[in-house]
């Protein structure tokens, strides 16, 4: 954001009036921005590139004409280039974005909270975001993160576990399960109360009684409308059910970790 701005100045490009419409709206609601220009496709939006000042563009992948990916191309030899963050139902150019040094990949249709953190990323110019935050690494609101140390009981005797070691987390009862390549574990907890406190971490949801580390995660498979999860680590290898009302935010999230994992490895 250049000094002096009173917000960021936004440029949406997609060639759809309602998804244009739905963006302008949930950025006019975003205390971020400043100034939101809406256009239907990647020519009009390098014209007003061309001659106005724009701190990020918002744009569709799949456009008639030169396509999110070539306007993309072309903002990246402008002398100040904004930020691009890729708004689209399509997941599958995540990690081609992220070659391209897209800041963030949001799939629709579009959450106010998943925006917002799409503009702070590209406000700190940070591309190699992500929400699966390995131990000690930068959780997605910037904070260092920590390892946590759980204890559990395993046949009368106290065992300590760190929560980096967990694969994934099976509630049963008044306890949870914890899954890890060395064996599993019972922790006194609830698992409402674990993806509470896990989710900055990466770790999501994907079932009732399941929370699963976004890291471990090797593929999604979907079936006649039926997901899996396979999770691996060590030795350990399972494949997991994802319900059908938490699909969407796991492959939101897998995304995420897509784009992440790609940006530490440029």
């Amino acid at each position: 954001m250049a000094a002096g701005t009173p917000g960021l100045r936004v440029l949406v490009v997609d060639d759809e009036a309602p998804a244009r419409e739905e963006l302008r709206f949930l950025l006019s609601r975003d205390e971020q921005v400043g100034e939101v220009v809406v256009v239907g496709g990647a020519e009009e939006a390098l014209r007003h590139l061309s001659g106005g000042e724009v701190d990020v563009v918002l744009s569709d992948v799949h456009m008639p004409g030169l396509d999110g990916l070539d306007l993309t191309r072309a903002v990246a030899r402008l002398a100040c280039p904004p930020a691009v963050v890729f708004v689209t139902a399509h997941e599958e150019h995540a990690v081609e974005a992220f070659e391209l040094q897209v800041v963030d990949y949001v799939l629709k249709p579009v959450r106010a909270a998943r925006l917002a953190a799409a503009l702070r990323r590209a406000t700190a110019g940070s591309a190699g975001a992500t929400v699966a935050t390995p131990t000690g690494g930068t959780g997605p609101d910037g904070r260092r993160e920590t390892d946590e140390t759980l204890s559990v009981e395993l046949g009368g005797v106290t065992r300590f576990v760190q929560r980096s070691s967990v694969v994934w987390a099976e509630a049963q009862g008044d306890y949870v399960r914890l899954h890890t390549a060395d064996g599993s574990h019972l922790l006194r907890s609830t698992l409402s109360q674990l993806e509470e406190r896990w989710a900055p971490a990466g770790f999501v949801r994907t079932h009732r009684s399941l929370l699963v580390a976004v890291r471990a995660v090797r593929e999604l498979r979907s079936d006649d409308g039926h997901h899996t999860l396979v999770v691996a680590s060590g030795g350990l290898r399972r494949e997991l059910p994802v319900a059908r009302r938490h699909a969407r935010e796991v492959r939101e999230r897998l995304v995420e970790a897509a784009v992440g994992r790609a940006g530490d490895e440029a």
